[in-house]
C-alpha cells in the first residue's frame, strides 16, 4: 500500500521562558494505509508531540510532513482545522466526553459540522453505537457508564464521519485489564475489517503486540521501527 503519512527530517521544539527545548529530532519515518501502528518510548520521548503533529492539531518547525498527500505541516490554521475534522478521528486517555450529553449526543457532535440532515445524522450515530456494542446505552450520560463503556463511546466519536485516520493517545492507560482488552479488540477489529489506519501512543506492551508496526523513540530521535512482536 502506499504511505499514507510520510515525514521526512521532521523537527519540532518548544519556547520555554526564554529557553527553545528540543522534542523531536530529524525524524522521518512513512506509515502505509491500513496500518495500525503503535508508537512506544519513554516519558519525554516525544511519542505524544509526533502524534499531534501528524493529526494536525500542532506544526512543525521544519521539514516535510504529509497525510494523504497533503502537506499539513504547511496549511494555515483554519485550513488545518477543517482538515483535521474531516479527516482525523481522536481517541484520548481520558475520553473527553462532554459529561451533561448523552452517548448519542457525544457520538453526533463532529455530524453537527457536516451538512448531513437530523435522520441522517441519527442513523449514522445508531449504526456506531451498535458496532461499538453501545446502542442500548445511547441515552446514558458518561457518569451513567463504566471507563470501559466511556472509552467505546469515545471510539464511536472518533469513527462517525469516516475518518482517513484514528489517532489514540494512551487509549486504554484508564482502564483495566478487561475493558482494556475489550479497546483493543475493537481497534484491531475497526483495522483489519473496516480498514483504518490507526497510530496509537502507548506504554503498554500488551497494547503494542495489536499493532502492525511498533515505532520506538527516545529523546526525541527516532530508534527503530519494526513490525510488532506476536502476541504470546
Amino acid at each position: 500500500m502506499a504511505a499514507l503519512v510520510q515525514i521526512e527530517h521532521l523537527v519540532k521544539s518548544y519556547r520555554r521562558g526564554g529557553t527553545t527545548v528540543p522534542v523531536l529530532t530529524d525524524i522521518s519515518l512513512a506509515i502505509e494505509a491500513g496500518d495500525f501502528t503503535a508508537l512506544m518510548g519513554p516519558s519525554g520521548s516525544g511519542k505524544s508531540t509526533l502524534l499531534n503533529l501528524i493529526a494536525g492539531i500542532d506544526q512543525p518547525d521544519s521539514g516535510l510532513l504529509r497525510v494523504g498527500g497533503l502537506d499539513i505541516g504547511a496549511l494555515p490554521e483554519g485550513e488545518l482545522a477543517r482538515w483535521r475534522a474531516a479527516n482525523v478521528g481522536f481517541i484520548f486517555q481520558f475520553y473527553n466526553l462532554m459529561p451533561v450529553l448523552t452517548a448519542f449526543e457525544n457520538v453526533e457532535l463532529p455530524l453537527l459540522l457536516t451538512s448531513l440532515s437530523r435522520r441522517e445524522r441519527r442513523e449514522r450515530v445508531e449504526l456506531t453505537l451498535d458496532m461499538v456494542n453501545l446502542l442500548d446505552r445511547m441515552d446514558h450520560t458518561p457518569s451513567e457508564l463504566s471507563g470501559g463503556q466511556q472509552q467505546r463511546v469515545a471510539i464511536a466519536r472518533a469513527i462517525v464521519t469516516d475518518p482517513t485516520l484514528i489517532v489514540a493517545d494512551e487509549p486504554t492507560g484508564d482502564l483495566d485489564r478487561n475493558a482494556a482488552a475489550d479497546v483493543l479488540a475493537l481497534l484491531n477489529r475497526l483495522n483489519r475489517e473496516l480498514g483504518k489506519t490507526i497510530i496509537m501512543v502507548t506504554h503498554d506492551l500488551h497494547a503494542a503486540e495489536q499493532a502492525k508496526t511498533v515505532i520506538h523513540l527516545d529523546k526525541g530521535e527516532l530508534r527503530a521501527a519494526n513490525p510488532a512482536p506476536e502476541p504470546a
